[in-house]
């Protein structure tokens, strides 16, 4: 009986041993037979394409722009509850939605006491009114929820004087006018758009003693020259004589009361008398048809050259009228400003598609949502395609055919048009979650300018993702180019590494990305589709921020048929899914190295004797951007070895967070303290003449002329020293993890 009973023991033994090697088979994964990790798939991809509608892009245009929505209005709040239905649709929503709302001071023109332009006689008699809103031509202008022109936190008050013509309103444009021995204490500036931002407009002109400015949009930079109302809308594109640019003049961007802080119940709050960044005079912009009433009958001296507009006539310096116009000689302008200051409720609409695999890394497509007027290109035309694209990932989503390997984040910024306040004051809010998981930011804002051709505004890390999807997808149009091929045609640089290919512009500060780039180093990329600049000298399209802005105006004119919308919505949709579902992140940090030896190259051809003057060598400046080099290709070789194999994913995430960290390392918050939220050492704005690292470029601009051994050269030397810094953590970044 003993042996049956040890014979049995090692039978069932043998057997447990049997099954455990046999559990064991199946349940390790053995590295030749495991399942390909999710990566982008093909097919989805081509669904997505397929599926998104010019025609239901169109109606949600028509939809949106029905009625004005300006920042914290009631049909503003009506288009977030809008985008919450559709975002919790149950066929076509995504897996949640939500509003969130901020207090922030915002700036209205008063309804009881309008902003007025007036020419005050001699005797102190109103002789003559600028108007006061824009000419009704399609019954869409004249509505009460329609604002009247003004600049946005422009002071109140009411300065009188003779009128001078100040160009752009740029610091030069004003020491012209001393120059020509132009006493300008007390007078009102006249100044086109363009140039110089908005709010620099008023405050260059404070400094130089002026008490009021007037801002204008000339025919010669929006209309090329027209200003006949028949050759205007609603008969063509070009802008009527009576539109007016409404704008912030806020110098800086966020909640004006919060810096660095999100605007919530708990937050400091700076004291009104405190806040920076506010014009310091009245300022009221006016439409061209006005302007010409003005400018065609200044006295004084000829405008230079290339001041000169197109409102059929010579533009003249001032002050004042001449004797043989309109005007009496000596009448005075009076600007008379009434805005005011106000705490609004503003909100933020987010929606979420959970990653399957990632969902701690978030790709996030943003745009705004307010608008001055009805709003129909700036930004309605991207929240079309938003609300187009999130419908068909959220219907694949609802059927369960696709889910992202990272989640998608779609968001619908509030209160862009004062100051980029929503998306600034998600970025305060969630800084540090937003630093460690964010890949990428998309912004769709003004999905179409014109027709003609995309534009992509972006760090080099994008350029290969975006070239890789617009490859892909048809351009609208006759013949049978890609959206890339066409794009090559109108806007190209010719590359040391890959030849001529299409030119991304850089990103500055004319959209949400700004506080994802320039404050929190996300790699980050603007798309829209854009004019053919050999056919129009147009800075902008010609009814930006005006009454004229409508669902006519783009139907007709901008985009008929809606095709353009619809490569801008493939050409995001493409991005996105490359950018949440590959195994790989589809971001190139060497080509960053082209950007670098161009900075570089320009310190050296431009600078470098200066610097030589002074002491100052470029040389470890030279040897940070060749270790950045170096370590940019060793890792993109890294990549290269492991898409051959089958990598292990933990590995590939760690290459991943490399790519997406890079942009990390280039901030510096202590780099330029008198810029607000610029810490991006290399996108920071450049005032200095050279094209280089702006923080060099702009410290050598103001050391010229002083001598060695002053703070401004020791200024120079600290801004180079943050470069190479910059550059040397940049390269670390780069190297294999495990090397410390």
């Amino acid at each position: 009986m003993q042996w049956t009973k040890v014979l049995g023991l090692g039978l069932g033994a043998a057997a447990l041993l049997g099954l455990g090697i046999i559990l064991g088979h199946f349940a390790i994964p053995k590295k030749a037979n495991s399942p390909a990790p999710q990566d982008l798939d093909l097919e989805i991809l081509e669904t997505v394409m397929e599926q998104l509608d010019a025609h239901r892009i169109r109606e949600n245009l028509r939809e949106l722009s029905r009625e004005p929505h300006l920042a914290s209005s009631p049909r503003d709040e009506d288009l977030v509850q809008l985008l919450l239905q559709r975002w919790k649709d149950p066929e076509s929503g995504l897996d949640s939605a939500e509003a969130s709302t901020y207090e922030v001071l915002l700036s209205f023109p008063s309804q009881e006491q309008p902003n007025v332009v007036d020419i005050v006689g001699p005797t102190g008699g109103i002789i003559h009114s600028c108007h006061r809103t824009e000419e009704n031509v399609t019954g869409e202008q004249g509505g009460p929820d329609v604002v009247q022109p003004y600049a946005a936190y422009a002071p109140s008050g009411t300065p009188q004087g003779l009128l001078v013509y100040a160009n752009r309103g740029a610091e030069e444009d004003f020491k012209e006018l001393q120059t020509q021995g132009i006493k300008l204490e007390g007078t009102i500036a006249l100044t086109r758009y363009g140039g110089v931002g908005r709010g620099a407009k008023a405050v260059n002109a404070a400094k130089h003693g002026i008490a009021g400015v007037l801002v204008y949009t000339d025919p010669a930079d929006i209309n090329d020259g027209l200003s006949s109302p028949d050759e205007t809308f609603p008969n063509s594109w070009y802008l009527p004589p009576s539109g007016v640019e409404r704008g912030s003049y806020y110098e800086y961007f966020g909640d004006p009361l919060t810096p660095y802080l999100p605007a919530v119940p708990s937050s400091f709050r700076v004291d009104l008398a405190n806040v920076s960044g506010f014009p310091p005079i009245p300022t009221q912009p006016i439409g061209f048809q006005d302007a010409r009433d003005l400018l065609c009958n200044l006295n004084g001296t000829l405008a230079p050259a290339t001041w000169q507009g197109a409102l059929g006539c010579h533009y003249r310096l001032g002050p004042g009228f001449r004797a043989d116009g309109d005007f009496p000689a000596d009448s005075q302008v009076n600007v008379s400003v009434y805005n005011r200051l106000e705490l609004r409720n503003s909100s933020n609409v987010l929606g979420i598609i959970r990653g399957a695999v990632e969902p701690d890394r978030y790709v996030l497509y943003g745009n705004h949502r307010d608008s001055w007027v009805h709003g129909a290109v700036d930004p309605s035309s991207g929240t079309a395609i938003l609300l187009e694209l999130s419908r068909v990932l959220g219907t694949l989503l609802k059927k369960g055919t696709w889910r992202p390997r990272r989640s998608i984040v779609f968001a619908s910024w509030g209160a862009e048009e004062f100051g980029l306040i929503g998306s600034t004051e998600f970025t305060e809010e969630f800084f540090n979650k937003l630093q460690e998981r964010t890949v990428a930011y998309i912004n769709v804002d003004i999905s179409v300018f014109a027709n003609a051709t995309l534009r992509v505004q972006g760090t080099p890390p994008v350029q290969s993702v975006v070239f890789s999807a617009t490859k892909e997808i048809r351009s609208p149009g006759p013949g049978d180019l890609s959206i890339y091929d066409n794009w090559i045609r109108y806007f190209n640089r010719s590359s040391p590494v890959y030849g001529l290919v299409p030119s991304l512009g850089s990103l500055g500060a004319g959209s949400d990305y700004a506080p994802f780039i320039h404050f929190l180093g996300i790699s980050s990329m603007d798309i829209a589709y854009t004019y053919d600049r050999s056919k129009t000298s147009a800075r902008i399209y010609p009814t930006y921020h005006t009454a004229f802005d409508t669902f006519d105006y783009v139907d007709k004119f901008l985009d008929p048929g809606f095709s353009s919308h619809q490569a801008v919505a493939r050409t995001a949709g493409s991005v996105i899914l490359r950018l949440s579902d590959s195994f790989f992140l589809p971001l190139k940090v060497s080509d960053y190295s082209e950007t670098l030896r161009s900075f570089l190259q320009a310190a050296q051809q431009d600078l470098g004797a200066l610097l030589e003057q002074h002491s100052i060598s470029l040389g470890p400046l030279v040897t940070a951007v060749e270790k950045f080099e170096a370590e940019a290709a060793a890792l993109g070789q890294r990549i290269s070895t492991l898409q051959k194999g089958s990598p292990d994913p933990l590995q590939v995430r760690m290459l991943n967070d490399q790519l997406m960290l890079l942009e990390r390392t280039f901030l510096n918050p202590r780099a330029f303290p008198e810029e607000r939220y610029y810490s991006h050492v290399l996108w920071a704005p450049r005032t200095g003449s050279v094209v280089t690292f702006p923080g060099l470029s702009n410290a050598c601009s103001r050391a010229r002329d002083t001598a060695s051994g002053s703070e401004a050269w020791a200024e120079v030397q600290r801004q180079l020293s943050i470069v190479v810094t910059a550059l040397e953590g940049a390269a670390a970044t780069l190297r294999p993890v495990a090397d410390l």
